[in-house]
């Protein structure tokens, strides 16, 4: 087969590194439900705090496996967690529309956001496992992957430029649909939990479970994009884990960062799209080279580049085509400034 051994598939993840990885997410979850056990809203400075740790954290870890298994690999997990950051941001989108079309508590939305985190990461485990499992044993594996980006590549665009992706039908969502038929729903929230018991003794759903199952439902639609994403640069399904796993963890901190300047990004899904079929096109380019050794690969380097300079370019030319959409510091009230 002109692919990967499963030698090289787990050239970097030894057991005891993928158990210490393992355990290392699962503390940082814990961390994470501890912080939000008691609802608070989180204060801009608190969400800078935790942004900036789970940023240097993930940096501090490719510094390792740059030293630990070399440049090339360092590089791979540099540019695979470029791409995974890149996409939960446009993830985070979603998120607050869901957040606001199910009027959460601003208390509150850490929560969901960490429950969505945590399903997440599950899905992605899940999704890699079988990528993995895949790109060994068939030979078209690497096509399929180009053909799903590529492919939500163009819907992204599609859906972009006709507006689609700034609304959300939560009544029309499958997912809520069917929890409705199975159980009766709250009209307001209790705090942080998901069920209550009602005065006939019934078990009822409240709405921060519909609003959780909601983020759980989009989780799937983003895995199935951001693990072909990242097998596009990086065949190791150790690193591909890491890169998922870090470009998560830091969702429910950086989503109170970006809140304000999320609404500002516009230009952002079209800079996705284009990474999105510009790993397509290197997936697509790599089976081909299998097959036929003339056809050109991309190189990792190279992917990188284009990434950030796509992202540099969708981030400037966002904030130029919102940049009157600020208002003036004499529209905003003196309380406020």
């Amino acid at each position: 087969m002109p692919y990967l051994a499963t030698s090289e598939l787990s050239s970097v993840g030894s057991p005891m590194l993928w158990a210490g990885t393992i355990a290392g997410v699962l503390a940082l979850l814990v961390l994470d439900f501890v912080v939000t056990r008691k609802p608070h809203e989180v204060t801009i400075k608190e969400a800078l705090g935790w942004s900036a740790f789970y940023i240097a954290l993930p940096l501090a870890f490719g510094g390792f496996i740059w030293a630990r298994f070399g440049s090339g690999e360092g590089v791979d997990y540099l540019t695979g967690y470029v791409v995974e950051k890149s996409l939960s941001v446009d993830n985070l989108f979603v998120f607050m529309l869901l957040l606001a079309a199910f009027a959460v508590p601003t208390a509150l939305a850490q929560r969901v956001l960490l429950f969505g985190i945590t399903g997440a990461l599950i899905l992605r485990g899940i999704f890699i496992a079988l990528g993995a499992a895949a790109l060994q044993t068939l030979d078209w594996a690497f096509l399929l992957f180009a053909a799903i980006l590529i492919f939500t590549a163009i819907k992204l665009l599609r859906d972009t430029i006709q507006g689609h992706d700034q609304e959300v039908d939560i009544s029309g969502m499958r997912s809520v649909r069917l929890l409705r038929r199975f159980m009766p729903v709250t009209d307001e929230y209790h705090g942080t939990r998901l069920t209550i018991r009602q005065d006939d003794g019934r078990r009822a759903l409240t709405p921060l479970a519909l609003a959780v199952v909601a983020v759980l439902a989009t989780d799937i639609v983003f895995a199935v994009d951001s693990v072909p994403a990242v097998f596009g640069i990086t065949e190791d399904p150790y690193l591909v884990f890491a890169t998922n796993a870090f470009a998560l963890l830091g969702l429910r901190a950086l989503y109170f960062v970006l809140h304000a300047a999320l609404a500002r990004l516009v230009h952002l899904s079209y800079g996705l799209a284009v990474i999105l079929g510009f790993i397509g096109l290197k997936l697509a380019l790599h089976w081909a080279h299998g097959i036929w050794p003339s056809v050109p690969v991309i190189p990792t380097e190279l992917s990188l580049i284009v990434i950030v300079i796509v992202l540099t370019v969708v981030t400037l030319t966002s904030l130029r085509a919102t940049r009157n959409a600020l208002p003036a510091k004499e529209d905003i009230p003196a309380d406020r400034r």
